[in-house]
């Protein structure tokens, strides 16, 4: 079986088929691996806290030994009911143990194996692609439409309206991993609890913290042309949890509000007039940074630099293991045409 299209994956998650009692999910994403994971774990037994209805592995001890996991998927529970085994992978391979149950599927058990991000060849992903009695769910990384739904979803379950602004904002400001976004949107609900709509000021106030700040230290001295700086804030937000691809976003949607900005001005507006079509708003710290940026760099150069970034983010999708090289270099490789200034 091969994976799952993006669009059957949701489904399956509420609705496992019995037809493939085996469940691979992987990807780069380990917040959204996790969370469907866990789902598929919770709609197919009765009670999760049962270990006797739910068998807890790690896929490097099935590594020592691979017969374990066909043992515990053919197990009878002693008391009825439901049965699943959550195989969480490791450092270590285990494919042999999964060879093993796809020749001998259960019946009555449901297997579930979580792992990270796999390559097309990985002997998991390919035993379990190539199996009738398997599904296959990658997870990526959110897009824009993903995280706009996710939105929704958390404000419709708080009892919440949102300001198309603030969930324009908050999308610019989460991504990167489901669970983290999922828990910045809880976190900004129980702020506006008692509330009957999230705004702007709500989201800057919560959302908008240390970490966006670290990210404009990144894209500030990128656009400014200081090379070592650049590197210096880049190595600071890979220390403090921000991933590469986060970094890259939040360059790619500066970029793309600078270059309309630009475009602005070079109609005939004015400086302010053109920043205030900055989402989030730009703070008023940051104001002599971004008009700096926007003196300096030209809208063609702008273009430019938007398409580098975007075909590195494509990149950094297709090689994840790269992700941090990739993307220090294309923040490098900006900061040093600004400091050429070509047209």
């Amino acid at each position: 079986m091969v994976a799952l299209k993006a669009n059957e994956v949701d489904s399956f998650v509420a609705r496992p088929s019995p037809d493939r009692p085996i469940v691979l999910v992987f990807g780069p994403d380990a917040g959204l691996v996790h969370e469907r994971a866990e789902k598929i774990v919770k709609v197919s037994v009765d009670d999760p806290n049962d270990p006797f209805a739910l068998v807890r592995l790690e896929g490097d001890a099935l590594a020592s030994e691979p017969s374990r996991l066909v043992e515990e998927a053919h197990t009878v529970p002693l008391f009825g009911g439901r049965r699943a085994v959550w195989v969480k992978a490791g450092g270590r391979n285990f494919a042999a143990a999964v060879e093993a149950v796809v020749a001998s599927p259960p019946v009555d058990c449901r297997i579930v194996i979580e792992a990270g991000d796999l390559r097309r060849n990985a002997p998991l992903r390919a035993i379990c692609e190539k199996a009738k009695c398997a599904a296959v769910l990658p997870c990526y990384v959110d897009t824009e439409r993903d995280l706009i739904r996710l939105v929704d979803d958390e404000m419709r379950e708080a009892k919440l309206a949102i300001a198309p602004d603030a969930r324009a904002a908050l999308v610019s400001l989460i991504g990167g991993d489901r669970q983290g976004s999922r828990s910045e949107i809880r976190k900004l609900a129980l702020y506006a609890h008692g509330k009957d709509r999230v705004v702007l000021d709500d989201v800057i106030a919560v959302v908008a913290d240390a970490s966006a700040l670290a990210l404009d230290g990144v894209v500030d001295a990128a656009f400014a042309g200081r090379a070592p700086e650049t590197e210096a804030q880049f190595t600071k937000a890979r220390a403090a949890g921000t991933s590469a691809g986060s970094i890259l976003g939040w360059a790619l949607r500066y970029v793309t509000q600078l270059h309309k900005a630009r475009v602005a001005l070079d109609a005939g507006e004015d400086t302010y007039a053109a920043m205030r079509s900055f989402v989030p708003p730009v703070h008023f710290r940051r104001e002599a940074v971004v008009q700096a940026a926007l003196s300096s760099w030209t809208a063609p150069r702008l273009q430019r630099a938007m398409e580098q970034l975007a075909d590195t983010a494509l990149n950094i999708r297709r090689t994840s293991a790269l992700a941090d090289s990739l993307a220090q270099r294309a923040m490098l490789s900006l900061a040093v045409s600004a400091r050429r200034k070509e047209r």
